[in-house]
């Protein structure tokens, strides 16, 4: 297989699976793997351990190799902790796996798993990542995975060992599987005793019960977590996978399995870059414990998938970065249209076509786009200012940019409304003035007045363009400036001024959108009007 000629991330790990991949089973389908645990809400920092994997199999399917994409659900984990917003009473849940809790209260789903699980869903649905769902409650329950287990408690031994080189302390007696009680259904069990000849088992659970099964047909338990995942990489033949840095520090899971794959399970650790942490601006580190943490559903409420696509495709793996729920998000369209811009002129290099190119498609067909997509901060200005009345906003995109009906600016005007309406607070919309502030206007001296007056003198010429050029020249033109002067300090001084008079006029503050949307938006009669002019 010939190497891609891009210098992007995604190309070298497709080049390298696929040779690895040859090496290990030659003309069988390819294998990545992703693995999420519906603990509690999927945020977006979890997206990552999806998007990495998703990324890498469909650079793989473009090049014409069979690949697929598992997601583990690892929905047969225990319940560990209530996170905030929930009752407290759900604490009598906490050791149950996490498919036989019920859903958080006012929840339509049938348990804590699914409810957990069901926006997540959604979200990859839109951002068109393609993968085959694997519920290892389902696995475990129906005994995909007996073999395996059996395997595991029989190397028990040898997989103590692994383990002990990573210890500090001793165990007395390691057993690599955990029941779960058969009468309250937590796993607050311990085996007292396992004969190896007839797979017998015996626990005792800290709520009084105990039994004797055989595992050999016993499907209500799990291995612990340092042997489940090296069991799942041989078992489903992964050669992809990537995992977090809380994963590579000294004994952890990673590191650890790494060893028992092999040792025990006759597989191969995948290949697995380290992923680094993703942010959300202005919040720390983001725990799904916590419980209220951004998720991809929240983030594709007020970005476009192609957008949140690339912030995942255009920064390699180990590199963090953050996502914005704040302003920062308009300049982050800025810079996706810039790209694009770039993208259309032939000028991109190839890393940032790749990442593009990656962003706005898969395999599969492009996604769905904004037909005529208007800069987000422009319409995020004319949300504001408009509180989202159809009419006018449609008003205002015609005049702007010969827009003829609102779906041609959608999705992405339904996404700056959404962030305008829950993302900015009460204290910084912004409300036009109903009538002129008198007091204000009474108060202005000549030169104050003179450019009131050249502002509405130049209303007639109605576009963005035109109306950007008026704001930054009514004080070139009172200081004898010529339309296409270079700033100087005292000529910035005086736009910011002047910029402040017509805010305060406006919307009675110093500061709010910008100008020329503001003015757009407004419409010229109601400006002169409560500019005195």
């Amino acid at each position: 297989m010939a190497e891609s000629a891009e210098t992007d991330w995604v190309s070298r790990f497709a080049d390298e699976v696929i040779t690895e991949a040859e090496r290990r089973a030659p003309g069988k389908p390819i294998v990545c793997a992703s693995g999420l645990s519906p603990s509690g809400p999927i945020h977006l920092g979890n997206l990552r351990e999806v998007m990495t994997p998703h990324l890498v199999a469909d650079e793989i399917r473009r090049r014409g190799v069979e690949c697929v994409h598992l997601l583990s659900w690892d929905d047969y984990d225990r319940f560990r902790r209530v996170p905030a917003g929930v009752d407290p009473s759900w604490a009598e849940h906490i050791g149950k796996p996490l498919t036989s809790v019920p859903a958080p209260p006012g929840s339509s789903h049938a348990n804590w798993a699914e409810h957990f699980k069901a926006p997540m869903i959604r979200a990859l649905e839109e951002l068109g990542v393609e993968y085959r769902g694997i519920s290892q409650t389902d696995q475990y329950t129906r005994g995909a995975y007996r073999e395996q287990i059996l395997l595991a408690v029989r190397e028990r031994a040898r997989i103590d060992a692994v383990l002990s080189r990573y210890r500090s302390k001793q165990v007395e007696e390691y057993f690599p599987y955990k029941p779960y009680c058969d009468l309250c259904e937590r796993d607050l069990t311990t085996v007292t005793a396992y004969d190896d000849a007839t797979t017998e088992l015996a626990y005792t659970c800290e709520c009084g019960f105990g039994e004797t099964v055989r595992l050999a047909e016993h499907d209500h338990g799990k291995l612990v977590w340092k042997v489940d995942w090296p069991m799942r990489w041989a078992y489903e033949g992964v050669v992809f996978e990537p995992s977090g840095v809380d994963h590579h520090s000294p004994g952890s899971a990673w590191i650890v399995g790494g060893q028992i794959v092999g040792e025990v399970f006759g597989g191969r650790q995948p290949i697995g870059p380290m992923y680094a942490f993703v942010g959300i601006t202005g919040m720390a580190k983001m725990s799904s414990s916590k419980g209220d943490v951004p998720t991809p559903a929240d983030a594709l409420e007020i970005m476009e998938a192609p957008v949140l696509r690339w912030l995942y495709a255009r920064r390699k793996p180990a590199q963090s970065f953050k996502i914005a729920f704040d302003q920062e998000i308009q300049r982050l369209y800025d810079e996706w249209d810039a790209l694009g811009r770039k993208i259309a002129e032939g000028q991109g290099q190839p890393a940032e076509l790749a990442a593009y190119r990656r962003a706005v498609g898969t395999a599969a067909g492009p996604l769905p786009a904004t037909p005529h997509p208007v800069p987000y901060r422009t319409l995020a200005s004319i949300a504001d200012v408009t509180t989202g009345d159809a009419e006018q906003t449609l008003r205002i995109l015609h005049d702007l940019d010969a827009i003829e009906s609102l779906d041609e600016a959608r999705p992405r005007l339904d996404r700056a409304q959404r962030w305008i309406d829950g993302h900015v607070p009460a204290d910084e919309r912004t409300r036009v003035r109903e009538e002129p502030d008198e007091e204000l206007l009474d108060s202005l001296g000549h030169a104050e007045r003179e450019s009131l007056r050249l502002l509405s003198d130049g209303l007639d010429d109605w576009s963005l363009e035109s109306l950007t050029t008026l704001v930054y020249g009514v004080p070139k033109l009172q200081a004898g400036l010529p339309a296409d002067a270079k700033a100087t300090p005292e000529l910035k001084a005086a736009q910011r001024a002047f910029f402040a008079l017509l805010y305060r006029l406006l919307v009675g503050r110093d500061t709010g959108p910008r100008l020329p949307t503001l003015l757009l938006s407004v419409g010229a009669d109601r400006v002169r009007k409560l500019v005195g002019a």
